[in-house]
């Protein structure tokens, strides 16, 4: 992908729990100018990420300093760029309870569970 912001993040917006929270993320890093770009795999967008949109659609994705990152990994990458965020990307605990958090809303949203085995490798 073409970087010509430091980070990118590529996001489903037909999820309402996804849009309703990378769209909090993005309002948030236009107010502060954070040099954050906000693609939605659905858009065009999705073509420059290199990945099909089965991939690109179970997981949120972040291009950082040219490196790749996605599940909840990608979500404390993101947060390490916004200072508003630092707190929970540094901080052992919450960072282990929003995990948890997540997982849980993603496994209940899915009717297969696909979820839990697509996130988990990347719960830590």
């Amino acid at each position: 992908m073409k970087r010509d912001l430091e980070t990118s993040v590529l996001y489903n917006a037909t999820c309402p729990v996804c849009n309703f929270e990378i769209q909090h993320y993005a309002r948030y890093a236009f107010a502060k100018g954070l040099p954050i770009r906000f693609d939605d795999l659905n858009s065009d967008a999705r073509e420059h990420w290199s990945l099909d949109a089965d991939t690109a659609a179970r997981r949120l994705y972040v291009l950082h300093d040219g490196k790749l990152t996605s599940g909840i990994p990608a979500f404390l990458v993101l947060w390490a760029q916004m200072p508003k965020y630092r707190e929970r990307h540094e901080h052992p605990v919450l960072r282990s309870g929003y995990s948890l958090a997540r997982l849980a809303v993603c496994w209940a949203r899915s009717a297969t569970g696909w979820a839990w085995t697509t996130l988990m490798p990347d719960f830590k």
